[in-house]
């Protein structure tokens, strides 16, 4: 089973995973570069990922209900509001998003292509 760590480790992780627990996060957003970088291929529907906390160890699992590649200008309010982080807009969620790419070193653009994951939890722990 490959494994899924949301954010960076440290407190961004155990709010992401905690709105995982809760119910409230059910998508998530990545940058196509990265699965380039770790030369790992994108998940699939109906897969099966475990959620990892800061310690490694597995939060819940997940699966995997829908996978889609777009442009960063084209992620929808749907979507952003399915990672249920408490963005109030889509422009909110834009500003986020490019201030966390930003801080890690990888800016992005209007054209920077996203994987958009949404998923349900079907275990915890």
């Amino acid at each position: 089973m490959r494994a899924l760590e949301l954010g960076t480790a440290g407190d961004v992780r155990d709010r992401l995973n905690s709105l995982v627990l809760d119910g409230r996060k059910t998508a998530t957003t990545g940058l196509l570069a990265e699965y380039a970088e770790e030369t790992e291929g994108l998940e699939v529907a109906g897969e099966r990922l475990a959620l990892l906390g800061n310690d490694g160890s597995r939060v819940a699992t997940i699966e995997i209900t829908r996978v889609e590649v777009t442009p960063f200008r084209e992620v929808t309010w749907d979507h952003a509001a399915a990672e249920g982080e408490g963005d109030r807009s889509l422009e909110e969620w834009c500003e986020g998003h490019r201030r966390f790419w930003d801080s890690i070193g990888t800016p992005v653009g209007e054209e920077t292509p996203l994987v958009c994951l949404t998923f349900r939890m079907v275990g915890s722990g």
